[in-house]
């Protein structure tokens, strides 16, 4: 049986943060990291829009708004010292017609409340900055960027290791058991001991929690988002990251465009439920997955409510032209012969017994063990600042 002071099940970019704030607070401090993959950052941490989020649309005074700010600040500068790419190329958030205007009003203000630098353009503004995309008026947000999170988990995992961390991968947890001088991690590579556990397992972490005796109150269902590519010929219709005015009663921003640190255009995401939890393809089936979430009153009551946007977004998944014309609002000159089919990613989504997605960061602590139940995006962006907040939950039992 291996000995640690912490296990820290999962290597996305969420765990391997929080194994890097411990090695930074506590000198020596013995960590074990367990993976179920063979390499780190290979769902939610590899799989995501690659953006550097300023928090302008987080509800002022959640965790999603006070850790975005920090946490971005502490990314920036790590990408800095260890010569990863990034951009601060800043972003626009693009009102079409006259009804989305007082949704921008809104969000502008949200912004002014959070602390983030952005402006209000109108349409000559607009087309200065990116001159072909639609819009009547825009909020430009400087301070937004792009980040190479693949590149973030090595340097972690390097850090991790220089530090006489262990990473074991293809140890996928089966059981948790707490004892009165620790907790153990049994797993299909032999079990672990330590004097706590850390879960920042992402798309499992409820049913990780339910194995450490903690009730999130919530189901992680997932939802896949699949992405279109520019080809080379038409990247020049998009300099950077443009957005649409999102639906305010949905929780996803809309199908928009992002430069990635390769030059690369993505286009997307849609946003359909995933019939696995690792469902990356639309053939991913999981029978367990697909009927928790089907028969889980919380999932039935979102889909009661919003059922005419899931099969909007469920058509736009199987419709390339349906995904153009939504494009297309955005900007006009998008054609079906501009677009490849790219990667596709899978969003843990937390949702609760009333049909509510859960909208900010969860972390449950007990004794021995610390949860983090819920940590969509921007989860990247905050990483190491909720690597912060995860160690200072353990600090408290320490």
């Amino acid at each position: 049986m291996r000995q640690a002071d912490v296990i820290i099940v999962g290597s996305g970019i969420v765990g391997l943060a929080t194994a890097y704030q411990l090695i930074q607070r506590h000198d020596g401090i013995r960590i074990v990291m367990l993976e179920k993959e063979d390499a780190v950052g290979l769902h939610q941490s590899g799989h995501n829009s690659g953006v550097l989020h300023s928090g302008i649309y987080y509800k002022p005074g959640s965790l999603k708004a006070s850790n975005c700010r920090i946490g971005k600040e502490a990314m920036e500068q790590f990408c800095r010292e260890h010569g990863i790419a990034h951009d601060i190329c800043g972003k626009v958030i693009v009102a079409v017609d006259p009804d989305e205007l007082p949704i921008l009003e809104g969000i502008y203000l949200r912004g002014q409340q959070n602390e983030v630098r952005c402006e209000m353009i109108d349409q000559r503004q607009l087309r200065e900055i990116e001159p072909h995309a639609a819009g009547i008026q825009a909020i430009h947000v400087p301070a937004a960027g792009i980040c190479d999170y693949r590149q973030v988990c090595e340097k972690l995992k390097q850090i991790l290791q220089e530090h006489a961390g262990q990473l074991v991968t293809g140890a996928e947890l089966t059981a948790i058991r707490q004892r009165s001088d620790g907790v153990l991690a049994i797993t299909s590579a032999g079990t672990f001991a330590a004097q706590y556990l850390v879960n920042c397992t992402g798309l499992y972490s409820d049913r990780v929690a339910q194995m450490s005796g903690e009730n999130p109150d919530c189901l992680i269902v997932p939802f896949r988002g699949e992405y279109y590519q520019l080809k080379p010929e038409a990247q020049h219709l998009c300099r950077n990251l443009i957005y649409p005015v999102p639906d305010p009663s949905f929780p996803f921003l809309g199908v928009h465009f992002t430069r990635m640190t390769d030059g690369a255009i993505e286009c997307g995401p849609n946003a359909v439920l995933a019939f696995a939890r690792e469902g990356y393809r639309k053939r991913d089936v999981n029978l367990r997955d697909l009927g928790e979430a089907l028969s889980y009153r919380g999932f039935l009551r979102l889909a009661s409510r919003h059922w005419q946007k899931g099969m909007g977004e469920m058509w736009r998944s199987f419709s390339k032209q349906a995904f153009v014309k939504a494009l297309r609002r955005l900007m006009p000159e998008i054609r079906a012969s501009h677009l490849q089919t790219a990667r596709a990613g899978v969003r843990a989504q937390a949702i609760a017994p009333d049909g509510s997605m859960v909208d900010d960061f969860v972390v449950l602590s007990s004794e021995r063990v610390v949860n983090v139940c819920n940590a969509p995006s921007p989860a990247a962006t905050s990483s190491l600042r909720i690597g912060t907040v995860v160690a200072e939950h353990l600090e408290r039992q320490f």
